[in-house]
């Protein structure tokens, strides 16, 4: 199998897809890999390093494009590169195709099989390409909400830890999933005072084991959702249903009560974001204020960390990569349950319940796959 790495051409998008270790476990079971010139550069990865594993560098992301059985990237295509997408072409990256109805329709009308990094399911219900994303996100929402609390950053002055008479920042933490609680992690260790709220009992008593108690725990419901935020410094947005839009639980009215200058960082807004106020930002151009409340949504936050973000990542993708490679598309996905979760679009048709519902269609069936897909989230 061809596969083709092409550099990101999303706002600061700096990861990439595949690293040189990959190019060479690749090449060595008989596959070729065919590499967009500088597509590691943001990662610190050469040029030279990928030809060193095996990898031909090609100068345009059309050559690339053009070659490829299988693209492999990190995020969704963008619309410069709309016109690369054709029939029978494999993209395997995140996707996040809810709250991208056009993006969508542009996948069915060129019939590209597009499988998501964000709904691949194991057995026990762990979301693996997700969840190293996820902790990078969750731990990187902190140190940009502290930065962002600083007054020269429209912030109001607040210091996460606090000193010696003077109280910590209230973090609240919408969320006890993988971002959460690695939010909660690291907000905790600065020295914040932490509330976690979550819909799940059961994950709520988890946390409290985790944190020794040390975190408040709160059942989500409106009234503690806006208490909670009404008296915070910094509220993270960490809600995730895969493959789905993710719910509007902070609303504006709640916005409103929040104090002048205290900042949301809305993780979720890969999946159209958690806040009513929420709309997606970039690295460029990170925040907007509403009713003086300074919003932070960009959609790719952990590529902020191209070092860290990209070798993590790659860790958890490249094995599901190589099965692709290895078995093709209809052997790999009969074979495994995961990646037959992470299928979305297949010979014109959304394939994710997920996705069809977010976008009011229907979840058709694929010509090219003897599956049945069951939903994820």
């Amino acid at each position: 199998m061809v596969i083709g790495v092409p550099k990101e051409v999303k706002n600061f998008e700096t990861r990439v897809g595949l690293v040189p270790s990959g190019v060479i476990t690749l090449e060595e079971a008989g596959h070729r890999v065919l590499v967009e010139t500088k597509a590691g550069e943001g990662s610190s990865i050469t040029d030279q390093e990928y030809e060193h594993a095996g990898a031909e560098i090609l100068p345009r992301a059309a050559d690339v494009w053009a070659a490829a059985d299988l693209v492999v990237k990190v995020k969704e295509p963008q619309p410069s590169e709309y016109d690369f997408l054709r029939p029978g072409l494999i993209l395997f990256t995140y996707l996040h195709l809810a709250p991208l109805p056009e993006l969508t329709d542009r996948l069915l009308s060129s019939k590209v099989t597009g499988i998501a990094y964000e709904t691949i399911v194991e057995p026990d219900g762990s979301l693996p390409l997700l969840t190293p994303m996820s902790e990078v996100a969750g731990r990187l929402a902190v140190q940009v909400g502290a930065v962002y609390l600083e007054v020269s950053m429209g912030g109001r002055g607040v210091l996460l830890a606090g000193v010696p008479g003077v109280a910590p920042a209230n973090v609240v933490v919408l969320g006890g999933g993988v971002v959460g609680t690695n939010a909660a992690k690291v907000a905790l260790g600065i020295g914040a005072a932490v509330t976690i709220i979550d819909k799940n009992l059961r994950r709520l008593r988890e946390l409290d084991d985790i944190f020794n108690g040390n975190v408040v725990t709160l059942a989500s419901n409106v009234v503690t959702i806006r208490e909670s935020v009404k008296t915070a410094d910094l509220v993270i947005g960490a809600v995730l249903i895969p493959g789905a839009s993710a719910p509007k639980i902070v609303r504006r009215s709640m916005i409103a009560e929040m104090k002048r200058g205290s900042v949301v960082v809305d993780v979720a807004i890969d999946q159209g974001g958690c806040f009513e106020t929420s709309r997606p930002t970039t690295h460029t151009d990170p925040i907007y204020f509403v009713d003086g409340v300074l919003h932070y949504c960009v959609s790719n936050m952990p590529a902020a960390v191209p070092h860290t973000s990209t070798l993590a990542l790659t860790n958890a993708t490249f094995p599901y990569l190589l099965d692709l490679a290895t078995h093709g598309l209809e052997a790999a996905v009969r074979q495994n349950p995961a990646l037959r979760a992470g299928v979305n679009t297949c010979d014109g048709a959304i394939i994710h319940p997920g996705v069809a519902e977010s976008q009011g269609k229907s979840v058709g069936a694929c010509g090219r796959l003897t599956v049945q897909t069951s939903r994820t989230s």
